[in-house]
């Protein structure tokens, strides 16, 4: 009966180690698609900034609209395709 119980161990070692390396190259790939949208968005919101910094008028608030809407549309797209389910 021993036997049994240390075979189920083993078993459930193995599976636990499959698992955690699986999660770890999720981990790694969405911290480099985090990167690349941090880099996308950081340049984005320096323009924003400045260049409601700059102006007085009130159309800095119709630019400021302009410019995240196609960000949101973006977002859109690639979360479409970019789901990672954990079971």
């Amino acid at each position: 009966m021993s036997g049994n119980r240390v075979e189920e161990l083993e078993e459930t070692v193995t599976e636990l180690q499959a698992t955690v390396a699986g999660l770890t190259d999720e981990l790694v790939e969405t911290k480099e698609r985090l990167h690349v949208l941090e880099a996308h968005v950081d340049p984005e919101l320096d323009e924003m900034l400045t260049g409601s910094a700059d102006s007085t008028d009130g159309d800095t608030s119709e630019s400021v609209d302009a410019q995240t809407k196609p960000a949101e549309s973006n977002n859109e797209e690639s979360a479409d395709g970019d789901e990672i389910i954990v079971a």
